[in-house]
């Protein structure tokens, strides 16, 4: 059985989109195309895997430009779903690697490839896996752009931070509240685990806010883009998961003063106290007033004999 070609304005349906002519931008999918799409291969979004999928060209375009994509660059795409935004990213950069979980829509993206972006297909490369434990791609991404589901989105992100150090940069768009996290800054109310995780690994900005009405099927909430640029991490002789450790005890109670909190993690209250005051930290504040360099500081001087 013949697949149906997706249409695109000014096409009929089931005849390939026409190039865009001279400097006009190349078509994109629209809510009908989306929708037609996930009907021919029997896809209905789910909550389980937290598919929303961007049915607006302008919103797609937005998303691309935010990213600041070059033209030699290979951006990652984590969740492509049913393409929309991987055609976008393809008109900007050199490649795209695209993770999928989802075997149908996985199966089905190459085809939508082909028929939206012919002189494209040679720069996709498509791999069935879950972004969480991939470590290993078909070529190293420079950029991360991604629609991300928002009950995985800040594992995902610090997941891919770690694993693939040649990631500059990227853009994501997660949960708006998810948003305001991994963008906050030392004493936000919003600053936690995710920002200052995601702190080690590079600067993070809110990059705007998308609205309900571009997605199929609807969110409740809108999404917030965060851009991100990797940065070196503090120096320090603790290592990441130390220094993680450090984080997580910190904010497991968060009400509490920094000494009352890594009682636990150090072994008691007065160690705690120790550390602290050799990290340069007073022991009453709370870990939402300090920033990774110190985190890794406290972590640091845990491993140092007291004196």
């Amino acid at each position: 059985m013949t697949e149906p070609t997706p249409s695109a304005p000014g096409t009929a349906r089931g005849t390939a989109p026409d190039r865009a002519p001279g400097n006009a931008p190349a078509p994109l999918m629209g809510a009908s195309d989306i929708r037609r799409l996930a009907e021919e291969i029997g896809v209905r979004p789910t909550k389980t895997l937290g598919q929303n999928f961007v049915i607006d060209g302008n919103t797609i375009r937005r998303i691309v430009a935010a990213a600041d994509i070059q033209a030699e660059e290979t951006v990652l795409e984590v969740g492509p779903g049913l393409g929309s935004l991987t055609l976008g990213l393809l008109d900007a950069a050199r490649s795209v690697v695209a993770v999928e979980i989802d075997p149908v829509l996985a199966d089905r993206l190459p085809a939508t490839v082909s028929e939206w972006r012919p002189d494209a297909v040679a720069n996709f490369h498509l791999v069935l896996a879950d972004a969480m434990k991939v470590t290993q791609l078909p070529v190293e991404p420079t950029a991360l752009v991604a629609n991300l589901p928002y009950n995985v989105a800040v594992p995902v992100v610090l997941h891919l931070l770690q694993h693939f150090p040649g990631l500059r940069h990227g853009l994501v768009m997660v949960q708006d509240e998810v948003a305001d996290r991994l963008a906050a800054g030392p004493g936000s109310k919003t600053y936690g685990v995710p920002s200052v995780k995601a702190a080690w690994y590079s600067s993070m900005r809110k990059a705007g806010v998308i609205g309900m009405n571009v997605f199929w099927p609807a969110p409740k909430i809108h999404s917030g883009l965060v851009a991100f640029t990797r940065r070196e991490p503090p120096v320090t002789t603790a290592t990441r998961e130390q220094v993680f450790a450090v984080i997580d005890a910190a904010f497991a109670q968060r009400r509490k003063t920094l000494r009352a909190a890594l009682a636990g993690w150090a072994g008691s209250a007065a160690e705690a106290e120790r550390c602290l005051r050799a990290a340069g930290i007073d022991p009453t504040a709370r870990g939402e007033v300090i920033d990774i360099a110190a985190f890794a500081r406290i972590a640091e001087a845990q491993r140092q004999p007291e004196s």
